[in-house]
């Protein structure tokens, strides 16, 4: 793939950032993301836990390199600008993040994100000074590629319990929105008063909202809000989880087959994927 197509999707990606409200489905492996593409989304974004799932593993443990390795998977997969889950950059210094930001880059992406949080349930998320420069860092090495990529910087009040996640989330994205992040991100708000609140604390740089529950709130609910990007996370991943695990476990436990009710027809799969495949 050359570089004129990664500009193009990175231009259509930052273009999709500017008016209204988009979906962003996070897949996590080839067939997904082929899949979503030809259900017509205009991006797709990875996801670290899906990902992780599929390796027999929680999410936050998959080595540096074989994340790497599958961004670039689902980047030469679809013909779609692909948003990476960075976790919170392979690193804990600066400098760090810097060097992984670049390998990142050089996958291709259109955009990625970077988190505050640690991995330590002792002290869950980086001081605000060092988090602040840790988005710095990654501003410096997205600028220094001159690869017009989106950074979305996240703040994981609301996933690790913090006290009061409303406001310490606001407090955290307005220092990251001046730190140079493109989009603003706190993943785990599902009421539409905080919604609101993270919308207008940022505006005008764009919100990314994380829907992984029905929570009675819609595309264009969201989008009355001043949302203007809405990912899944791991949900999907998930939903595909559950149908396997109810089905297994009626195998196992009772003997019967009721979990393979309704299935999509190895046909119809089939038949997607052959005409989806590049060769």
């Amino acid at each position: 793939m050359n570089t004129t197509h990664f500009e193009e999707r990175r231009s259509a990606f930052r273009r999709l950032h500017e008016t209204g409200c988009f979906v962003i489905p996070n897949p996590w492996d080839v067939g997904t993301a082929r899949y979503l593409g030809a259900l017509g989304f205009a991006a797709v974004a990875t996801t670290s836990a899906g990902f992780a799932f599929t390796r027999g593993l929680p999410d936050g443990k998959v080595p540096r390199d074989a994340m790497l390795q599958h961004i670039a998977e689902i980047v030469s997969a679809v013909d779609l600008p692909v948003n990476a889950d960075f976790e919170s950059g392979y690193a804990r210094q600066p400098e760090g993040v810097v060097e992984n930001v670049r390998l990142c880059l050089a996958t291709g992406v259109a955009g990625l994100s970077i988190e505050d949080a640690t991995g330590d349930p002792g002290k869950p998320l980086y001081d605000v000074t060092l988090a602040v420069e840790r988005i710095r860092a990654a501003r410096a090495a997205i600028d220094g590629s001159g690869s017009g990529v989106l950074l979305t910087a996240r703040a994981e009040c609301y996933l690790v319990g913090v006290a009061g996640p409303l406001r310490e989330s606001i407090r955290r994205l307005e220092a990251y929105a001046e730190a140079g992040a493109d989009v603003l991100y706190a993943p785990g708000p599902r009421h539409r008063a905080d919604i609101e609140a993270i919308v207008a604390a940022v505006r005008p740089k764009p919100v990314n909202i994380l829907m992984s529950a029905n929570t009675g709130l819609t595309v264009a609910g969201l989008a009355e809000l001043g949302v203007r990007r809405i990912s899944v996370g791991s949900a999907l991943a998930r939903a595909a989880w559950s149908g396997f695990i109810r089905a297994a476990k009626a195998i196992a436990a009772n003997g019967q087959f009721t979990g393979f009710d309704d299935l999509v027809s190895h046909a119809d799969l089939n038949e997607f994927f052959r005409q989806s495949s590049p060769v």
